[in-house]
């Protein structure tokens, strides 16, 4: 194995890393396209034409009918009028013509056939005059023979094929498609559908890559995956270098002890960036090497996605003889505070759907490796790198990354529970075109965007010692004086998730403060940290007793992982959770989980087709299969506020 040392990564802003890169390579001829190619207009779409693309033939070259009807010679029907007719004799003064017949010698117009009448077989009978040329399409009325159809660097569409057809072309020069060669990289990479040890890693970045390189109009070519030995990687950039206009390696763009590509990059070329101040993404390389640009994207999913995207792209349109198209942006607001760290441009994943008149963005999961946030995103949104972050509220600017649009959408905020996915599921099945999206904040977050105009419902399961209620008083404090709706969900079992067999041996609340168990909570506001902390009190037990009190995760589910993964010994939840992840469930009690819901949007189709989903048989089908619930008072008003 060869070690080699390298330079510290730099951090150097996004538009520098970017002008840096595209400079250097156009110093070097890197970016111009390829040698035009001629290929047959019928397979053209989507290619760039590379030269003007000029008229072989008039369009139409001929004079031709643009109606059925007759053709005259105007000056022959003049004076004709209803209270008038005027007959011509057919074969002499009149011809019978089609749309698209050439129209005969002597003749000037076509009057429509249904204002003709033929008293006679050989005459026909006009009520009005015709105008020169009326209802017919002259030579060159499209275009004339020599005029330019299509200008250079222009993708063809399904339009310019038939333009070009029409204009009697068969064949047009196009540049070529740039040839991208992708490399993963990593002696943990496996190829799909292989069966899986500790350690290995699906390899699926090179697909990902792959797509969008052919949805920027470019090829992919696929080298398989190379474990970390340097003098193999050496060998297969240049063997695939030599097979491609680009290339990328993915994975070993940082500083490690095994990450290779920028010293490859050095010896073999020359390195313009090696660190960007993006987030993910920070290692990213870019350089040029035989004079092709490379680039060097990190291995995480969502960091290689961002890397690529950025640098890859304006390469790619480049050398296809495009300019960058605009991005689309629309105004959205925060549905909950995002935190950022400052130095560097953080890139967040987001959910989408409008309330009202606003676009509320949800925040997707922000880990590098977390393959769901590109799946599940509509657009992106860009903390500044001299940000800290963007409280609740803010007005922020998203790039859509749907070309389709965003769809109707139920927004919902607020608790989290794993029957929402179910109604998410059944939704856009029952109701294609609509979809629901959930941001889970806890009951109180739920509330509080509720009171912002961020929600079209809250999951909130809220209990008041006082009274041992769910929800009303707090409903009642926290949306003051807005009418508002409950409606039940279901109720659900509360209770501790522990590794399977209970090696703890949890029994009680006060194994909590009485063992060295590892804990970990729901987030303030959470109506189960509510519920705990209820607990807690009635048994006596201090917070700063229980190790792991202060750590918090969002979701039931990353509870139920925390346990699963062995990095805590329990965690409050709901039965469903455990059940999904194989944990032992040990319950606490049952809770209430309510819909709330503002009065103003209870006959709208966000709302509407929720509670439909409620009172389907297929929805009491599916959650008859989660254990912990109870859906007796399902889609029941419990109060109106």
């Amino acid at each position: 194995m060869v070690r080699v040392s390298q330079p510290y990564l730099e951090n150097i802003p996004r538009e520098e890393a970017y002008q840096r890169y595209l400079e250097g390579l156009e110093e070097m001829g890197a970016l111009n396209p390829g040698e035009p190619e001629r290929i047959s207009v019928v397979k053209s779409r989507g290619r760039i034409t590379a030269r003007p693309v000029f008229a072989a033939v008039s369009s139409p070259h001929y004079h031709a009918a643009a109606m059925d009807g007759i053709a005259v010679n105007s000056k022959d029907t003049f004076g004709a009028s209803e209270t008038s007719p005027l007959r011509l004799k057919i074969g002499e003064q009149a011809v019978v013509v089609d749309t698209g017949d050439t129209l005969p010698e002597g003749f000037n117009a076509v009057i429509m056939i249904e204002d003709v009448h033929f008293p006679e077989e050989d005459l026909v009978e006009i009520i009005a005059p015709a105008v020169p040329w009326q209802h017919v399409r002259v030579v060159g009325e499209d275009f004339i023979e020599t005029e330019m159809v299509l200008p250079s660097h222009q993708r063809i569409r399904p339009y310019d094929v038939g333009g070009m057809l029409t204009a009697g072309l068969t064949e047009v020069d196009v540049f070529p498609k740039v040839r991208v060669a992708l490399l993963p990289t990593g002696t943990e990479i496996v190829p799909p559908g292989t069966s899986l040890k500790p350690g290995d890693v699906i390899e699926s970045n090179s697909y990902v890559l792959g797509g969008l390189v052919e949805e920027w109009g470019g090829v992919p070519v696929y080298a398989p995956a190379t474990i970390d030995d340097y003098d193999l990687l050496k060998e297969r950039i240049l063997e695939y270098l030599d097979k491609a206009d680009m290339l990328a390696v993915i994975a070993g763009s940082s500083h490690g002890r095994e990450d290779y590509t920028v010293p490859l990059f050095r010896e073999l070329g020359e390195v313009f960036v090696h660190g960007v101040a993006i987030r993910p993404g920070k290692p990213v390389s870019l350089g040029i090497i035989k004079g092709k640009p490379v680039i060097g994207v990190p291995g995480y999913p969502v960091s290689a996605a961002l890397a690529f995207e950025l640098f890859a792209r304006p390469v790619i349109y480049r050398k296809n003889g495009l300019s960058l198209p605009e991005d689309n942006y629309k105004k959205a607001y925060v549905s909950r505070k995002t935190v950022s760290s400052l130095g560097a441009e953080e890139y967040i994943r987001v959910r989408l759907g409008k309330v009202q008149d606003k676009l509320i963005v949800q925040s997707l999961p922000r880990g590098a490796g977390t393959v769901t946030s590109l799946v599940k995103a509509d657009g992106v949104m860009c903390v500044p790198r001299l940000s800290e972050g963007y409280p609740a509220g803010t007005e922020v600017d998203v790039r859509i990354l749907r070309p389709e649009g965003i769809p109707p959408t139920t927004v919902v905020v607020g608790s989290h529970d794993l029957v929402l996915d179910v109604i998410a599921d059944l939704l856009q099945k029952k109701y294609p075109g609509f979809r629901l999206i959930s941001s889970h904040v806890g009951s109180m977050g739920g509330l509080t965007a509720l009171k912002r105009g961020e929600a079209h419902l809250a999951g909130v399961h809220l209990l008041d010692e006082e009274t041992g209620e769910y929800n009303l008083s707090y409903v009642k404090r926290v949306l003051n004086g807005r009418k508002m709706v409950l409606v039940n969900l279901s109720y659900r079992i509360q209770g501790m998730l522990v590794a399977p067999g209970n090696p703890k041996g949890f029994r009680k609340l006060k194994d909590l403060a009485e063992s060295n168990l590892r804990f970990i909570n729901r987030q303030r506001g959470s109506g189960t940290r509510l519920l705990l902390d209820h607990l807690l009190r009635k048994e006596g037990i201090s917070p700063a007793m229980i190790y792991g009190y202060e750590r918090e995760e969002y979701t039931h589910m990353a509870v139920a992982v925390a346990v699963a993964s062995g990095s805590a010994d329990a965690g409050l939840g709901i039965q469903a959770a455990a059940n999904a992840l194989g944990l032992d469930f040990i319950p606490v009690g049952e809770e209430r989980y309510d819909l709330c819901i503002p009065a103003e949007f209870w006959d709208e189709p966000e709302i509407c087709f929720v509670r439909k989903i409620l009172a389907d048989p297929d929805f009491h089908q599916a959650v008859e299969k989660l254990q912990g619930y109870d859906f007796r008072d399902c889609g029941k008003i419990m109060a109106e506020i």
